[in-house]
């Protein structure tokens, strides 16, 4: 997986709305026992190329960017809408749109036992030297998370898109986060509307 020196070139506008109760002496106990909602919304932001490449499992593309180096990729729209129920936060949505792929992420992550079990469906968009479309995994502990290519059928391309327009009422909730911008179009509107029609 991308080390700390990828994500040191992500950047964006990140707007963000919080509600969330727990009790506790310190940090860990009070998410450990937490309840409430994370909505976080990146527009028009920029992240590493090897970054989208490794994620999308785009092998050949990855490799010729570590030798001949590395873009930066724009970011359409990141979104998420994170459930919170005991200590355990399970996105309603939770994707990457950029020019390279369309990425979602589903799963749990525990802040009580500091778990994670997540799959991470990359769509890539266009044409790629190498491409496996198979989801991958991220388990493990949030000290020491493993990752790994899950095991089974490639998924078809589309299936993430397909997955995403069921999310209704996770994008609505996720419009009310948009900020007006100065005369630009925000992608974030566009895809989001597009999930909840």
């Amino acid at each position: 997986m991308p080390d700390v020196e990828l994500m040191q070139k992500t950047l964006g506008e990140l707007n963000g709305d919080a509600d969330i109760r727990g009790t506790g002496n310190s940090v860990a106990a009070l998410l450990g026992n937490s309840n409430g909602n994370l909505k976080l919304l990146m527009n028009d932001g920029l992240i590493s190329r090897n970054l989208m490449e490794i994620v999308g499992l785009n092998v050949g593309n990855y490799i010729v960017g570590q030798i001949f180096g590395d873009d930066e990729v724009r970011v359409n729209c990141a979104a998420a809408n994170l459930n919170i129920a005991n200590g355990v936060a399970r996105p309603q949505i939770f994707a990457f749109d950029t020019e390279n792929a369309l990425i979602n992420v589903t799963g749990t992550a525990s802040f009580a036992s500091e778990q994670l079990d997540l799959t991470i469906d990359p769509e890539s968009k266009g044409i790629r030297i190498i491409t496996l479309r198979s989801p991958l995994y991220v388990r493990g502990t949030f000290k020491n998370p493993q990752a790994g290519v899950k095991p089974g059928p490639l998924i078809a391309r589309g299936a993430v898109a397909a997955a995403l327009a069921t999310l209704v009422t996770p994008a609505a909730a996720l419009l009310a986060l948009i900020s007006p911008s100065e005369g630009e179009a925000n992608q974030c509107r566009t895809i989001l509307t597009q999930m909840k029609q």
